[in-house]
């Protein structure tokens, strides 16, 4: 093929249904041929326009986007320090939409240029919640339905804040801010075994039921908590510590068989390599905007193949339409793949982007069109700007007001 070069590379950030996605655009000499990606994740919008556009862009114009290997590497020592959330997550952007060229120059969707279809399709695990016990099982039953073979299950916010005292000693100390939340370690171990207990007695041995404590927990009341779990069988439990906290594993490696997730707020490849290779989790968890795209992710896949670790991608709401695509076309072509996250996207989402996936009986189906095969509206998101306000993250605490590490 005739050789192409980079002529922009761009941000894109729109915010519909509520939900703000930043997406990287590149550009190339070759008329009408572009790529797109995901660069969603720290929602630190301005500081990663930042990043791609005064970066980024004069880095990579004039360079060859077939090289994706040779453009990974250099943007990724182009800063020196490296491995920080900002410039994985613009890499990973940059990466995918790298992807999304070369499979529409070959006229191929981007599995087949990873090896081809190890599955028909992908299949999802949906998210069951509920602020007491009917509803939840309600949301069980909704998803059995549906046709979801795995299901989350969470009795309210991450922790069930709801079972803490409504008026926490720090707030009526006047400590914190009005919208902090409180957490309280013993009411949340008391109920997550009886949630367990009711899905069970409830749908029996036939769904597959996950829970994430998302380290709200102290770790050693963390291998409790998932040492009484076992018995009900979960498919795994998500991120019982911090990653500050990751020496742990190996204690909770010695006291239970539970399969264990982990992985989302990792940077850095040194946090999850002695985890997959000593085998003391089950399912790497990563957020492949955090660690830099689908070129560092084939490679933690293979890795964790050889040690019998599966994969289960972090894809949360916030992570846009083209992330979870990329996810999706990972999991067909790698041998390791366990499960993915399912999402939903609402109507202004849909007009923003087109050729989204479908789910089918649990399953997410990918279009076969070359690249990733999403196209994006940029007029439609350019109605959605991102709000004035940044986000921050709520702060969720202890009664005495000690803040609670996710």
């Amino acid at each position: 093929m005739e050789r192409i070069n980079i002529t922009r590379v761009k941000m894109i950030n729109t915010h519909p249904n509520g939900i703000g996605f930043g997406i990287v655009k590149v550009e190339t000499s070759e008329p009408g041929l572009w790529g797109i990606g995901c660069a969603t994740g720290v929602r630190r919008y301005a500081t990663l326009t930042t990043a791609v556009e005064e970066y980024l862009d004069p880095l990579l114009r004039g360079k060859d986007p077939d090289n994706i290997e040779d453009i990974w590497q250099t943007v990724n020592l182009s800063s020196y320090w490296r491995n920080g959330p900002i410039l994985n997550t613009v890499l990973a952007g940059l990466d995918q939409a790298l992807w999304d060229i070369k499979g529409k120059r070959a006229g191929l969707p981007v599995y087949r240029l990873l090896g081809g279809k190890c599955r028909f399709a992908v299949d999802c695990y949906g998210h069951a919640s509920g602020g007491d016990m009917p509803a939840l099982k309600d949301s069980i039953a909704r998803l059995r339905e549906q046709g979801f073979r795995h299901i989350r299950i969470q009795l309210g916010a991450y922790g069930s804040p709801q079972l803490a005292k409504p008026n926490p000693d720090f707030r009526a100390a006047g400590f914190g801010a009005a919208s902090d939340t409180v957490a309280e370690i013993r009411p949340y171990m008391k109920i997550v075994p009886k949630i367990f207990e009711m899905a069970r007695t409830e749908f029996g041995d036939e769904p597959e039921f996950l829970h994430d404590i998302h380290e709200m927990l102290p770790p050693i009341d963390a291998i409790n908590l998932v040492k009484e779990l076992e018995q009900y069988r979960p498919f795994f439990i998500e991120d019982p510590f911090s990653p500050e906290d990751i020496a742990y594993f190996k204690i909770l490696r010695q006291q239970t068989a539970c399969p264990i997730a982990m992985g989302e707020l990792f940077n850095n490849p040194q946090e999850w390599l002695g985890l997959i290779t000593d085998r003391l989790i089950d399912f790497i968890r990563i957020h492949l905007s955090q660690i830099g795209g689908i070129t560092p992710a084939m490679k933690v896949a293979r890795l964790a193949e050889w040690f019998n670790v599966r994969t289960a991608w972090h894809g949360p709401g916030n992570t846009s339409p083209i992330g979870h695509v990329g996810q999706a076309h990972i999991d067909l072509a790698i041998w390791n793949f366990g499960i993915q996250e399912q999402v939903h996207w609402g109507p202004e989402t849909h007009e923003v982007f087109s050729g989204l996936p479908k789910f089918e009986n649990g399953y997410m189906v990918v279009n076969e069109a070359p690249g990733f095969g999403v196209e994006l509206d940029e007029a439609a998101a350019a109605k959605y700007p991102l709000p004035d306000e940044p986000w921050f993250r709520p702060i969720v605490r202890r009664p005495d007001g000690t803040p609670v590490r996710p």
